[in-house]
């Protein structure tokens, strides 16, 4: 019996020529449609600039400069003992959940990855935390949407609530994925100080191998936080512009009609489908278009609920450039992107019943005015605050559980 002999890497070949093609289609679909393109790339650049810009440089900043400093490896040998058992994560992962979950995209991602590159967590700990901690801003969620989109403050709330609830349920369930995983991360001798002491020499560890002088720690985290920034505008221009482009081909359309047949039986307004559709590539767009819609309040929450939580190929493309140099696989977090999709409209839904934000015209526009007079940078600022503040208390938290267990470990020895 002959044997055909199939050439090694065939599949690889055919799939870097299905993108060649589609790049091709692209540049050519801009030729002949420039004003298209012009307009959708003005729409991306001004997404970045008004609102992701602002919101994410501090946090990213922040998060170069606490890693140089070994704040992550404190707060890794610090809380051990609290993540692990919870999540199935090692204690560094509680800085990647307390600035992913108070900056938003693709922050988890960027600091999940250098986490990996430093050997602090094995490749399953980083796909777990890469995908239960990447969530949308909390600034974006109770401002950009509730106020600039809905002109209801209320909803943010709601949004935010069912975005987070969601998103810490997977993470719980996410302890199961791969329990067996043979890798480990070696961990540091045990101490006759106790973890505060260990933790401590971790820190100072780190800090006295890291030569460079402070303002070249400082320079290099504002680089790499530009830099990081200029590539995430990139993807978002870029898929500005996909969007237009399928919208005047009417591929949009088209999907949106493809989705009407699983949501409709489920009771969604066919004017909620072509926003939906548009947040399968982009959720700021999406969501936009949600808030729009003549379909019921109900159902525009809802259906922003899903697309923040999806959050859109865009940002999916944002977390496979943060981890390309890394052996994270991009398969976990698209299947609980998928997950937290539907966990967070069911919640949405659940929530928006039993709180009822609906609220009189006027006081509602009152509220929203209220905010809007607000600097966004202050707003931003002032969260920025909160991000410090919660590192600090989960800190302490940690130390006085620390401390609670050495009591009781010395009582014992004592009886």
């Amino acid at each position: 019996m002959r044997h055909l002999y199939k050439p090694p890497g065939r599949a690889k070949d055919y799939n870097k020529l299905l993108w060649t093609t589609l790049a091709v289609l692209f540049v050519l679909s801009m030729i002949f449609q420039p004003r298209v393109a012009f307009d959708g790339a003005v729409m991306g650049l001004k997404t970045w600039w008004n609102i992701v810009f602002p919101s994410l440089l501090p946090f990213f900043i922040a998060s170069e400069l606490l890693m140089s400093f070994g704040v992550v490896h404190f707060m890794g040998v610090l809380l051990e003992p609290v993540m692990r058992p919870l999540f199935n994560v090692p204690g560094a992962g509680s800085f990647v959940m307390a600035v992913g979950f108070s900056s938003g995209y693709p922050i988890g991602s960027m600091v999940t990855a250098r986490l990996r590159s430093q050997g602090l967590c094995t490749r399953i700990e980083a796909e777990r935390l890469m995908s239960f901690t990447n969530n949308s801003s909390p600034l974006f969620m109770l401002v950009a949407v509730a106020v600039g989109m809905f002109n209801n403050p209320t909803l943010g709330c709601i949004i935010a609530g069912a975005h987070y609830l969601s998103n810490i349920t997977l993470g719980f369930v996410l302890r199961f994925y791969a329990r067996n995983d043979a890798e480990r991360v070696p961990e540091p001798p045990a101490q006759s100080r106790g973890l505060a002491g260990q933790a401590f020499r971790q820190m100072l560890q780190l800090q006295r191998q890291d030569n460079r002088p402070l303002g070249k720690i400082m320079g290099d985290a504002v680089r790499n936080a530009v830099t990081n920034l200029l590539n995430i505008g990139g993807f978002i221009i870029l898929f500005a512009v996909i969007i237009k482009m399928l919208t005047a081909a009417g591929f949009i359309n088209s999907l949106a009609g493809c989705l009407g047949i699983f949501l409709l039986p489920l009771g969604f307004s066919p004017e909620i489908l072509p926003a939906l559709a548009s947040g399968f590539f982009e959720m700021t767009i999406g969501s936009k278009l949600a808030s729009e819609t003549t379909a019921p309040l109900l159902q525009q929450v809802v259906a922003v609920g899903m697309i923040l939580a999806w959050s859109g190929l865009s940002i999916h493309a944002q977390a496979a450039s943060m981890i390309s140099e890394t052996d994270i696989r991009m398969h976990p977090f698209i299947i609980i992107r998928v997950a937290h999709s539907f966990l967070a409209g069911l919640y949405t839904y659940v929530i928006f019943q039993w709180y009822s934000p609906l609220q009189p015209a006027a006081a509602a526009m009152a509220a929203a005015a209220k905010w809007q007079n607000w600097n966004f940078t202050f707003l931003n600022l002032k969260l920025f605050g909160v991000f410090i503040i919660s590192l600090v208390i989960i800190i302490l938290i940690a130390l006085i559980l620390n401390l609670v267990s050495n009591i009781k470990i010395f009582t014992c020895k004592i009886k």
